[in-house]
């Protein structure tokens, strides 16, 4: 902890001097300690990727079937399983890359050049070459090539947003910190990748590449899990086990048929016939496809899906993990609160910047002072194009100027500056001279209980009085009042000087004419209010995680409806305290985190997941991108750093948290399409599962061949899969609270729906094969083709909903479905070509009578899943 330790003390712990280390030294500190520079973990190579996705049990299965229909001489179905079995493979890895954590955009923000001091003399190294013990040089503009303790500071400024999310400037100094604090309050020290805004300083390096804050986060960043979404996890768990139950089956099938004699490649032909119908070949083009479309609707409200699975994420979300500045926050200093001595109400008129107002009136109109005060004591500025330069503390002035129509430019050109005292960290004052009309006055702003300190005079209500205790009692009141609601607080006042070539010096300072003060917050954005009651009704809780001082986050947090009676606010510091136990039985209760590390992060979202709440994050700093990738869900700012974005899953391109809680509803939308479509298919693969176990057991003919269950399971089954997946959102769905992460994907009403509706596929199915099989088993397999077919294809509208029949949903409602399912009965009538029937098996024979009643039997079959809802209803 060097920020503990006194400049002599550290310089000798580090083995250097202020002349600097010597080349030599450098060049052995270099050899043993390495560059200053981040470091990365080796990736998983893409080959290995792409091979490792064909170890998934159903793949294997089917790699299995294709294999053996090769050996058959069955040339086209192979090459269909191959092709996509490839394509879904290659959509696989190029989702694994995506999602990886790069460390390239961290490794940006390394410095090209340090100006250090080496053997007394100074020289201009890379920086890549700094070692422990190297003393550094700082000016403004410059970025920190490394970590260090202040040797000396000349009113330097750093910004450090990057890795507290705080983004004022820093004032740095050189005097030693007795107590612990966090990283933000370490205001002896810079860190790597900071930028100088202000001031020069020299410093000597105590930490560099990975032993650096920033090459911690790196490591964190490189350690941080991958986590899989709730539906990928459970996708995995179910397709272990349909593989598991798959192979078992087939192997029944094939043990019986050749237990009763039968061909052993037609019992072949079987058990791979239970293999292609039960596996859904298209499921995970399907899901893709249904997430892309989620990731449109969000573009549209404001949301880029860097990550394509966490469109579903969303929809599980029970947690936010919320940045304060910008996101729940406007990020823009804004005056709330003004008091003046014996002033009741502001009296601001439209022009103090000139004309016949003298000394004499300005001082009657103790508001008007002021404003005076502020706005000419302030170095900020707003651009022609309105960009604002500067202290956001000092622009908060200004602005406050311009809101009451008060054109600070006007009143700065007619009151011109003469002189300046700058502000600096000891005194914690900064004044200015101006020539005001015909009077010369020095304008002195500052924290309160020095200027109250340096006051021999105060306005009350426009009159000149001698100071009291009574007044500086009011005022320091007032100030603590402020200050207990997070309120920043400055105090203004005045004097008249001598003349023009007046040269103040600190000692003038005094004697000052106390006119008021003035109260500042970043406020909260209109829409969070709504926004975090939504995600309450919603079952999210939401929690606040900044690098603002507590007490200022709590207020904030209050103010919201964030934290309410019982709830904690914990600093970093206390929370480090804790243990995972002790932490585990308050986590539910603790709303606000303030002055927090990446580890602090980190280990929050890591308590919730143990919980199994699905957690998400959000972050604009370096500091938060750790937590980013080990969230079940990253939210990255679009204003935010490039590393933060990385190891985001989702950007918002308006900061707003308000836009959260919207795209949760489409997450959830998206989830619960995905299921219907899920419903859908695993609905249809039982139908046909169910009529191909009675015809083994009846010792019927095969119903399909493998090209057939291709046919319905690649082309026909996709469309209104996909057409399912952009069901509209229905009117429950952000009144419930967040699934239960663990829930499995065949489960409740879902797997009610799937027996249901799959046994009236099977029913039909089978008693299409039967007609069929009374002039030929040829044409009891083409009926079989036909029904299951036109079922599935059909069963679209009912699928639309497990609990509404589709005459009050409306078959126009979901006018994709409705086009899904025109098309996929034209594809269906493709296979009645005259050619192509031998491709399919369907005999001339086949006629009109016969795809009449098929047609028939599936309507029979949807009107059946429609009943089904209404007698369970």
């Amino acid at each position: 902890m060097f920020y503990k330790k006194n400049i002599e003390e550290t310089i000798s712990k580090l083995d250097s001097s202020l002349a600097g280390i010597s080349n030599k030294e450098a060049k052995d500190r270099l050899e043993k300690y390495g560059y200053n520079e981040l470091q990365e973990k080796e990736k998983t190579p893409t080959w290995k990727l792409f091979v490792d996705s064909f170890k998934d049990p159903l793949v294997i299965i089917l790699l299995i079937a294709a294999l053996v229909q090769i050996f058959l001489g069955e040339v086209v179905e192979s090459s269909i399983i191959f092709a996509v079995l490839i394509l879904n493979s290659i959509l696989g890895v190029v989702q694994t890359k995506k999602a990886e954590g790069s460390l390239a955009s961290l490794k940006q923000l390394s410095v090209p050049n340090a100006k250090v001091i080496r053997n007394n003399g100074k020289v201009t190294i890379p920086s890549r070459e700094l070692v422990t013990g190297d003393i550094v040089m700082l000016e403004a503009g410059d970025y920190v090539p490394a970590d260090g303790r202040i040797i000396e500071a000349q009113t330097l400024k750093v910004v450090e947003g990057m890795l507290t999310g705080e983004s004022e400037p820093v004032l740095k100094h050189e005097n030693s910190i007795s107590e612990e604090c966090a990283l933000g309050d370490q205001k002896n020290m810079v860190f790597s990748g900071s930028m100088v805004v202000y001031g020069r300083a020299i410093y000597v390096v105590t930490g560099a590449g990975m032993n650096t804050e920033v090459g911690k986060i790196a490591n964190l960043l490189d350690n941080a899990e991958n986590k899989e979404t709730p539906l990928q996890q459970k996708l995995d768990v179910f397709g272990k086990k349909l593989g598991i139950g798959i192979v078992g089956l087939a192997t029944i099938i094939f043990g019986i048929q050749v237990f009763r004699g039968g061909n052993v490649v037609d019992s072949f032909m079987f058990a791979i016939a239970i293999a292609v119908a039960a596996i859904p070949e298209a499921l995970s083009s399907i899901v893709t496809i249904v997430l892309a479309v989620g990731t449109n609707t969000m573009a549209k409200k404001q949301s880029i899906i860097r990550k394509l699975p966490a469109v579903e994420t969303l929809g599980s979300t029970s947690v936010i993990c919320t940045d304060k500045t910008g996101t729940l926050t406007q990020n823009k200093m804004t005056v709330v609160k003004t008091y003046m001595y014996g002033v009741k109400e502001a009296n601001l008129i439209d022009d103090i910047s000139g004309g016949e107002a003298a000394l004499t009136k300005y001082a009657s109109y103790q508001d008007e002072m002021l404003t005076l005060a502020s706005v000419l004591c302030n170095d900020s500025d707003i651009s022609n194009e309105g960009v604002e330069i500067g202290d956001p503390t000092e622009v908060a002035l200004i602005n406050y100027a311009n809101k009451n129509n008060l054109n600070y430019k006007e009143i700065r050109n007619y009151n011109k500056r003469l002189n300046e005292l700058p502000f600096d960290s000891d005194r914690k004052l900064m004044s200015t001279i101006n020539k005001v009309d015909k009077e010369i006055l020095m304008f002195t702003k500052g924290a309160p209980d020095i200027v109250f300190s340096r006051c021999k005079y105060a306005l009350e209500d426009g009159e000149l009085v001698t100071i009291d205790q009574d007044i500086i009692d009011e005022y320091k009141k007032i100030n603590e009042e402020f200050s207990n609601n997070a309120l920043r607080v400055l105090a203004f006042a005045f004097k008249t000087v001598k003349d023009e070539i007046f040269e103040p010096s600190i000692e003038d300072e005094d004697d000052l004419t106390l006119i008021g003060i003035m109260a500042m917050i970043d406020p909260p954005r209109e829409e969070v209010y709504e926004a975090v009651e939504n995600a309450k009704k919603s079952g999210i809780k939401t929690v606040m995680i900044t690098g603002d001082h507590k007490t200022t986050a709590a207020a904030i947090a209050k103010d919201i409806g964030i934290m309410v009676d019982g709830d904690l606010a914990l600093t970093g510091q206390e929370l480090d305290i804790l243990t995972d136990d002790q932490l585990d039985e308050k986590l539910e209760q603790i709303s606000v985190y303030a002055r927090v590390s990446p580890e602090n992060k980190i280990r929050i979202v890591k308590a919730w997941q143990r919980k199994g709440k699905v957690c998400a994050m959000t972050g604009d700093g370096v500091n938060d991108a750790p937590a980013l990738k080990q969230a079940d869900i990253g939210i990255g700012m679009g204003s935010g750093t490039e590393v933060a974005k990385d190891a985001s899953a989702m950007v918002l391109l308006d900061d707003n948290f308000a836009t959260i809680v919207k795209v949760v509803e489409v997450g959830r939308t998206v989830y619960s399409n995905i299921k219907k479509s899920i419903t859908y298919l695993f609905s249809g693969n039982l139908g046909g599962i169910i009529a191909i176990l009675f015809a083994v057991f009846a010792g019927w003919s095969n119903p399909f061949t493998t090209l057939q269950l291709l046919f319905i399971n690649l082309v026909t089954d996709s469309l209104p899969a996909i057409a399912l997946g952009l069901e509209k959102p229905e009117a429950s769905i952000m009144k419930n609270a967040p699934r239960n992460p663990n829930e499995g994907i065949l489960s409740g009403q879902t797997l009610r729906a799937v027996l249901t509706r799959g046994t009236i596929i099977g029913v039909v199915t089978i008693f299409a094969q039967y007609v069929g099989m009374q002039h030929s088993p040829e044409l009891g397999t083409a009926m079989a083709f036909a029904t299951l077919t036109l079922s599935r294809i059909i069963q679209t509208f009912a699928s639309r909903s497990n609990t509404e029949t589709i005459f009050k949903l409306g078959f126009t409602s979901n006018k994709y479905a409705l086009g899904a399912v025109v098309i996929c009965l034209g594809m269906f009538s493709l296979t009645l070509i005259p050619f192509m029937r031998n491709i399919f098996a369907i005999p001339q024979g086949f006629d009109l009578t016969n795809l009449a009643t098929c047609f028939g039997l599936a309507v029979v079959a949807s009107l059946g899943m429609e009943a089904s809802k209404f007698i369970k209803r």
